[in-house]
């Protein structure tokens, strides 16, 4: 019996994230029960279900309650279709995803694409492009580059034609990009020991070919790299990546990236294991006093066209969950427990609505909260 108590803050959110929040939480009392646990799981508002009732997108509430709490578990928020009803700077996807990441120093996003045999035919690969297995970890930095550098602006500027003789006012947006030694240092030792820890193989993605931050970013990565020998590096242009990551997805373990390049190809790679719905993630700081504090979410966002229909996949925020046991808690046993349970549900054939494929035979479409109860069932 493990009787520290294990304080966790559960942000659910929007959409979809109240539906797939109650089946990992589901899960997580059974992992409790199972494995003598002592879980202190505390619900508060986040995004716009926050703004709605507290005005802002990350109640001072809220925010005290992550503070006090060992790690965070997370849902989903945003909704494009009410974008214009605040300032930019006060939408969800900002001022609570984005500012939780910075408050906590959350720099190192695990993204974790692993096929399991019995959804291959979900994949949209042929059979022989999954014959060697798909089984990659994207470690994300996520606390700097494009998302949080300035000047970040829209303005209106005088734009002169060619001619020189006609002119007019125009919009023009601005992003900027930026990235220090030390922001690269830090997320490319996480890349390079969870390497040593698997199959040896990092690819670091970057534009060197362009863009001057990455070509900083290769070269503190061959700086890094010589700390650990035992691991081979390879450098990839992130346009040749997102080609490779289709054509033959077996040549890469942990795939190495700033925070854009690794926001979109996580979400390429999804495809290869038949949906978003399946993808837990990890955003994690530095290590204090022998815990990590985490942010644990699905890589998936709101899905607010199904929102409130019961029929969205709870695995990615169940894998979630794991992942926070794993790296929070340090409780790899109750971790595993829940992976293999939902590796059962989908080996026996409960499919989610999103992971039915019409090839497959002995299958049983289930409900949001029918899966969440048999991987519960299955700890």
């Amino acid at each position: 019996m493990n009787t520290t108590v294990m304080k966790i803050a559960a942000l659910a959110g929007d959409g979809i994230g109240p539906e797939i929040m109650r089946e990992a939480i589901k899960v997580l009392r059974a992992v409790e029960k199972k494995h003598g646990l002592t879980l202190e799981i505390s619900e508060a508002p986040v995004g716009w279900a926050a703004i709605d009732k507290e005005g802002k997108a990350l109640p001072e509430g809220t925010l005290a309650l992550c503070k006090q709490a060992d790690a965070i578990l997370f849902g989903a928020v945003g909704s494009q279709h009410r974008d214009a009803e605040v300032p930019k700077d006060k939408r969800p996807e900002r001022a609570a995803l984005l500012r939780l990441r910075k408050l906590f120093g959350l720099f190192a996003n695990l993204r974790p694409v692993k096929l399991l045999p019995a959804l291959a035919s979900a994949c949209p690969l042929r059979p022989e492009r999954q014959d060697q297995g798909i089984d990659l970890l994207f470690v994300r930095e996520s606390a700097g580059g494009l998302y949080y550098a300035y000047p970040r602006k829209t303005e209106e500027v005088l734009e002169v034609k060619e001619d020189g003789a006609t002119a007019r006012r125009v919009r023009r947006a601005v992003d900027t990009t930026a990235m220090t030694t030390s922001e690269i240092e830090r997320i490319a030792h996480v890349g390079f020991r969870a390497a040593w820890l698997r199959r040896k193989r990092i690819t670091s993605i970057d534009k060197a070919n362009i863009l001057e931050t990455s070509i900083l970013w290769r070269e503190v990565v061959t700086d890094i790299s010589r700390q650990y020998p035992q691991v081979t590096l390879e450098h990839m242009l992130v346009d040749t990546a997102a080609m490779q990551i289709v054509l033959r997805p077996s040549q890469f373990d942990v795939i190495l990236c700033g925070n854009m390049f690794g926001d979109i190809l996580s979400d390429v790679a999804a495809a290869l294991v038949g949906s978003v719905g399946l993808l837990p993630s990890a955003n994690l700081g530095t290590p204090r006093r022998g815990r990590t504090f985490g942010l644990y979410e699905p890589a998936g966002g709101t899905a607010p066209d199904i929102a409130g229909k019961n029929v969205a996949n709870p695995m990615a925020q169940i894998l979630s969950a794991a992942l926070m046991l794993r790296y929070s808690f340090g409780l790899d046993p109750a971790a595993k427990a829940i992976e293999n349970a939902v590796d059962h549900v989908i080996s026996e054939g409960y499919r989610t609505k999103d992971i039915i494929s019409r090839t497959e035979t002995k299958i049983r479409q289930v409900s949001t909260s029918q899966m969440g109860d048999a991987i519960a069932a299955a700890i």
